[in-house]
């Protein structure tokens, strides 16, 4: 690869999710000082972003992918969507600003796959190239996460306007990145290939069907971190926490170092029940955290980041596609991102803006109760998957 495209790529991961970490971290924050947001509010706009990742997948599979080179629909959402992040700042209602969260989730999240295949279209050896050019996602998450902590920002509408500033920046830059062009409308475009249907044959194994069942029940602890760690943490008064809140992402570019080592090592379900149990361990963190002597375990509960997300998903994945082997692996990871990110956190962002206001009284939040709500749901995943869940040490293909 061309060092001026590795540089192009690179700058287009770094700012693809630079984009995401400047405004969905601390969205709950400025929902809550902004627009004095119930917990049903908040559960509402983060679920608009998993909404978004249920119907996205037809809009590449069905139209974009087919007729329009990949590059230019990256660059046309992201400007689109900055605009309508500048427009979010501008809105005082709790409905107006949902209906905005979704038409803007509506146009990023397809760019998440589009950018995946801009980089893929210029790789001869994807498994080698594609973590150096990804790794720059996790950089441009981490490096929103300082700036609104170096800047003060955190409980300002700067951040939605940081983050808009930075998606016009990489929709202009998507109209100068390789040409990937679309693959014609001869190609398979069916709304049943877009959900990954052909991978429906997976639920015919057993341990894949447990184990699929776990992962949209997992969703549920992830929604809660998401939607609530960053109001939780400004609440108890840990200061700059966006901006700590980023050793989460260092732990988890961390920790997926020792991944592929420790998959063979220890085996998939170890793997995952290791996921589970730092959900778990996280929550009690943050249910008996506080910034005096327990700070420790404010600290604790967002370096479990790490292993939360990549003992269970990134692992979750590369099982995924063991299963499902060459012939379905892309429709088998397709579905269970749909499964995961779309249907799991559609039901886990509902449930914890439930929850908040169930353990709010007088606008004071019982964040104890809180976590333990989570802590609880992951307990009983770990449980139901721990008794049922029967892999062989080598996976073999569903048939």
């Amino acid at each position: 690869m061309k060092p001026s495209i590795f540089a192009k790529l690179s700058a287009m991961m770094l700012l693809e999710y630079f984009v995401w970490g400047a405004w969905y971290v601390t969205m709950a924050t400025y929902m809550q000082e902004f627009l004095k947001s119930s917990g049903t509010d908040i559960g509402d706009a983060y679920s608009a972003l998993a909404l978004a990742t249920m119907i996205s997948p037809f809009f590449i599979g069905m139209v974009a992918d087919r007729f329009f080179a990949a590059q230019k629909i990256l660059g046309l959402f992201h400007i689109l969507g900055g605009i309508l992040l500048y427009v979010a700042t501008q809105i005082n209602s709790n409905s107006g600003f949902y209906w905005i969260i979704l038409a803007y989730s509506l146009l990023y999240m397809p760019t998440i796959a589009l950018s995946n295949s801009i980089a893929f279209g210029q790789m001869t050896d994807p498994g080698k190239q594609f973590p150096w050019i990804r790794v720059f996602g996790t950089v441009g998450w981490i490096l929103a996460g300082i700036l609104i902590a170096v800047f003060g920002i955190e409980k300002t509408p700067y951040t939605f306007q940081m983050a808009a500033g930075a998606s016009i920046l990489l929709g202009l830059l998507g109209f100068f990145l390789p040409n990937t062009p679309p693959r014609g409308a001869s190609a398979d475009g069916s709304a049943a290939s877009a959900l990954g249907a052909d991978a429906f044959v997976l639920f015919k194994d057993n341990a894949y069907l447990i184990f699929f069942i776990a992962a949209v029940l997992v969703c549920v602890p992830l929604s809660f971190y998401y939607s609530g760690a960053n109001l939780f943490l400004n609440d108890v008064g840990l200061s700059n926490a966006a901006g700590k809140m980023t050793l989460g992402q260092v732990s988890e570019g961390l920790f997926i170092l020792a991944i592929p080592f420790l998959f063979n090592r220890i085996g998939v379900k170890n793997m995952l029940l290791l996921g589970m149990l730092a959900w778990i361990l996280r929550y009690v963190c943050f249910a008996y955290g506080d910034i005096d002597s327990n700070v420790w375990m404010l600290y604790l509960g967002i370096i479990f980041h790490g292993i939360c997300y990549d003992f269970f998903f990134v692992t979750g994945y590369m099982y995924t596609e063991k299963k499902a082997g060459e012939k379905i692996k892309s429709a088998a990871q397709g579905l269970f991102t749909f499964a995961t990110y779309g249907l799991g956190m559609v039901i886990g962002t509902k449930f914890s803006g439930f929850v908040i206001d169930h353990y709010t009284t007088d606008g004071v939040k019982d964040w104890t109760s809180i976590w333990w709500v989570p802590a609880f749901v992951a307990i009983g995943v770990l449980v139901y998957f721990l008794l049922f869940f029967k892999e062989k040490r080598n996976i073999e293909q569903a048939s």
